[in-house]
């Protein structure tokens, strides 16, 4: 399966994605609305990067909980009691007047929730499609990320110029609606992948088998420490910009979209594995420009450009599933999942905190060479996960170039 009509011409995979949609729609906007909510309210970098993007840090329960969920339940169950917890989550977010902490616990239980049920989603790809269609289709439902951030983000900015944020949590509401609607009556329900019973005890068990081995370990550290830090650089981007914001949100969301693209459509499996790199740096250095302070369209472009390396983790996610047992595909996806967003609400904190005591636009720089020193000592580790084939098939791909 190498083209995006043999994949959306599966009925599932076509819900799967139409619900990924929504649910990100959702959550853009709403975070918008949030971030601009707690902005407006506080004043403080720090309490809207953590309103925007602190949240994940909830996954981190999740993880060492019940994790196990995400293979002890039916895949369509646990994807639709995530999808009502949300639902009901951003229809108590448009009550007005309530309190901060308040809404800092919802957003914290809705993510608890969908922390360990996320790998249910993920490895349902690999359920639904033929065996290798995997990073076309996780690339086309980041991709739909991207795509709706573009969408949530820019559209979120224009409604928070019309209606209050109490109203936009309620179209974020009915998009959750939306989603939790397709995936109970859009996709068929299979058995859990194993037997056992949700539970910590068993969460803790594959947790550890998962760790130990040192080539997961490697990847699942290179997916989870330089994104978390390039993201704390994008929770800076409201007290940079203020309610042009949305606009460099739209801009890294664009370039996501496009490197996923690249990555998941154009290139041949040996070049993914070549660019694991050259993405990686890609990643941090457009930031180091932030120095400058730079004027809102070379910020965007910047941002833009930066958010292309986020595709390397595409070919990283297609060696840990090489390297995991199936029958714990779902915890080792959701720990992936839990922990790339756990390290980007640390990260963004970590950037509001900075925020709090140097220039935004130095803050941003900050994060960014720490990003790269993380990038270069987590390299080597890498090496171990390799694939043959990218080795064996390197020079042939730098003669023939990439796939048409």
């Amino acid at each position: 399966m190498r083209t995006y009509s043999e994949l959306f011409a599966v009925g599932e995979f076509r819900n799967l994605f139409v619900a990924n949609c929504a649910g990100i729609a959702a959550h853009t906007s709403s975070s918008l609305a949030l971030g601009a909510l707690t902005y407006a309210t506080t004043g403080s970098a720090l309490l809207t990067a953590l309103s925007m993007f602190g949240a994940p840090l909830a996954g981190v329960l999740g993880s060492v909980t019940l994790l196990s969920a995400a293979d002890s339940l039916p895949p369509r169950r646990a994807m639709t009691i995530a999808a009502l917890v949300a639902l009901v989550g951003a229809a108590a977010q448009a009550v007005p007047g309530l309190p901060l902490w308040a809404r800092f616990a919802i957003i914290g239980l809705v993510t608890y929730v969908a922390s360990i049920t996320a790998g249910a989603r993920w490895a349902l790809i690999n359920d639904i499609l033929p065996t290798g269609a995997y990073v076309l289709a996780r690339s086309t439902m980041n991709a739909s990320v991207g795509i709706m951030q573009i969408a949530g983000f820019g559209v979120g900015g224009v409604l928070l110029v019309w209606l209050s944020p109490y109203q936009v949590f309620l179209v974020a509401a009915g998009l959750r609606a939306v989603a939790a609607a397709v995936v109970r009556f859009g996709l068929t329900e299979r058995p859990a992948r194993t037997t056992e019973r949700t539970s910590t005890a068993r969460t803790w068990r594959i947790n550890r088998q998962l760790w130990a081995d040192p080539g997961r370990r490697s990847l699942l550290l290179n997916l989870w420490l330089p994104n978390g830090l390039v993201v704390g650089c994008e929770a800076l981007f409201v007290p940079y910009a203020g309610d042009r914001a949305g606009f460099l949100f739209a801009a890294g969301a664009f370039g996501m979209l496009a490197g996923d693209v690249l990555v998941g459509r154009i290139l041949s499996p040996a070049a993914r594995q070549w660019c694991v790199l050259p993405l990686r740096l890609l990643l941090p250095l457009p930031y180091l420009v932030f120095l400058i302070r730079p004027e809102l369209p070379l910020a965007m472009l910047l941002a833009m450009v930066a958010s292309v390396g986020f595709a390397a983790a595409l070919p990283l996610q297609e060696r840990l599933i090489a390297h995991s047992p199936a029958q714990a595909r779902g915890q080792v996806l959701g720990l992936q999942q839990n922990g790339m967003l756990a390290g980007q609400a640390v990260c963004a904190i970590l950037a509001g905190t900075v925020a709090d005591h140097l220039p935004v636009h130095q803050a941003v720089a900050v994060l960014a060479g720490l990003s790269l020193v993380a990038t270069m000592l987590l390299t080597r580790g890498l090496r171990r996960t390799r694939p043959a084939l990218s080795r064996a098939a390197t020079s042939g791909w730098r003669r023939r170039g990439i796939r048409r």
